[in-house]
């Protein structure tokens, strides 16, 4: 009998809740929707996953139906309007995406940077004498002062001081002599 039922009536029906009618709906239209899918996005894939969401949100839009036209006309323009929302929403994602390429390598590129960096600060100041070594590995936390520091070595703030300027010196000198390599 629901094969026979126009398309109007299982759309009044479906409005008003009957999921028979609904589904006698899908089952009479969704290839016609997939096709059409398939000519607006060119992709089998793109095409499955549009009618998806067609049909995920018919049961919201068919209240919309008034029978002004035929069904399939108002089914069709529903799937027009979702392709193009689908096509406005990857352009906008292209845009939003395009810069982050550059900056993720950026990102990447800075980070090696600062590993390299680090892994030349810890082999450099191994190079470095005990005293000065155990000085600059606290100074560089930046968490405590040279007092504190004074206090963590048993010396005064002002060979905290000392020890890290000379730390300094020997680790620049260290870079410049491997530059002139």
């Amino acid at each position: 009998m629901r094969m026979e039922t126009p398309d109007t009536d299982l759309a009044r029906a479906a409005a008003a809740g009957d999921r028979d009618a609904f589904a006698a709906l899908l089952a009479r239209h969704y290839d016609g929707l997939f096709r059409l899918a398939f000519r607006l996005t060119g992709s089998r894939a793109e095409a499955e996953d549009l009618t998806q969401d067609i049909c995920l949100a018919l049961p919201g839009k068919i209240a919309a139906f008034r029978a002004e036209a035929r069904f399939t006309t108002w089914l069709y323009r529903v799937a027009v309007n979702a392709a193009h929302d689908r096509r406005r929403r990857q352009a906008s994602h292209a845009r939003a995406a395009d810069g982050w390429g550059d900056w993720e390598l950026a990102r990447r590129a800075e980070a090696a940077e600062t590993a390299d960096g680090l892994d030349w600060l810890m082999q450099a100041m191994a190079a470095l004498p005990e005293d000065q070594r155990d000085t600059l590995a606290l100074v560089l936390d930046g968490e405590m002062t040279h007092a504190e520091i004074g206090s963590v070595l048993g010396v005064s703030e002002g060979t905290v001081s000392w020890r890290v300027s000379e730390a300094r010196k020997r680790l620049r000198a260290l870079r410049e002599e491997e530059q002139d390599r």
